[in-house]
């Protein structure tokens, strides 16, 4: 039956998060650019003729109903395919971490599975799909860096400098997971930033802005503000990503030489740190993989 194995699933980090605003229905609304990284899950998938959905986890037990589960479990419903499969995954990235490890997963399913089912939807039409399962899933399906605003459905692409994407950033995740609910949540969460616009962020793309998620996901747990004393005391500069708890630097000639990070570098006796140092992507890596879908 058709297979395709090796498939990679890359995490994200957010160059900047602002919220500017909140809808009557209680959605915050968004500003951020997302970027594309090179740390990432793996993912095999084996097509099945009984319709079965199954899950294998190859090395970190997941939940039982993640949403590789559930995005192949929607496009099975919404194309009446009679196929099912088997996807095993390798799983790399922190869960909580804010890098978009789970929605990337989702997103690589719809892409394989559109191939290996035979639907051949076009890419809009997955990203419609995607919307269900979450915000961040749609970005991955695209497959490009993006200016992303609204709750996250507002995905434009947007070009980044080739400085932004040759320089390491090193990203350390402390032991909590941080819930989205609790930080959208909190009293003290700023939500009337002032709208930013792309000339300005590709300015001075590596410090623009900041994340407005952070002052509440520091209350939250000192793990994270512990986080952004290390690496800011390392490398000169910090910022959490997404709604946290990851903490990502840009790792310069000045700061480190060679960028060599891990936690025993600053005396992380935990294992339960996680810690690594990534590039950034120019696209997602099933974009040219796949059979071109526009």
């Amino acid at each position: 039956m058709p297979s395709l194995h090796n498939l990679p699933a890359p995490a994200k980090i957010n160059l900047f998060l602002h919220v500017t605003g909140r809808r009557p229905d209680g959605y915050h609304l968004l500003q951020s650019v997302f970027m594309l990284i090179d740390w990432q899950d793996t993912l095999h998938i084996d097509t099945r003729s009984d319709g079965q959905l199954r899950r294998h986890d190859m090395n970190v037990p997941l939940p039982e109903e993640d949403l590789c589960l559930k995005a192949a479990r929607l496009l099975q419903t919404e194309s009446r395919t009679a196929q099912g499969c088997d996807i095993r995954i390798h799983k790399e990235v922190p869960w909580g971490a804010g890098l978009g490890g789970g929605s990337s997963d989702a997103a690589t399913v719809l892409l394989a599975l559109n191939q290996l089912w035979g639907l051949h939807w076009p890419r809009a039409r997955l990203e419609a799909l995607a919307v269900k399962l979450g915000a961040d899933v749609p970005f991955f399906v695209r497959g490009h860096n993006a200016w992303v605003e609204g709750i996250g459905e507002l995905i434009t692409p947007v070009s980044l400098p080739a400085d932004v994407l040759d320089t390491p950033i090193a990203l350390l995740k402390p032991p909590v997971a941080v819930p989205t609910v609790a930080i959208f949540g909190n009293q003290f969460l700023k939500r009337d930033t002032k709208h930013a616009i792309v000339e300005d962020f590709l300015a001075a793309p590596r410090c623009f802005g900041r994340n407005d998620l952070q002052t509440p996901a520091e209350l939250y747990s000192s793990q994270i503000s512990q986080t952004l004393e290390i690496m800011q005391k390392r490398f000169g500069n910090s910022r959490m990503t997404g709604s946290g708890s990851t903490v990502f630097s840009w790792v310069t000639t000045e700061t480190q030489q060679p960028p060599i990070f891990q936690p025993a570098d600053v005396n992380l006796d935990d294992h339960a740190w996680v810690g690594r140092v990534a590039h950034g992507l120019v696209h997602h890596p099933l974009l040219d993989l796949l059979d071109p879908i526009s």
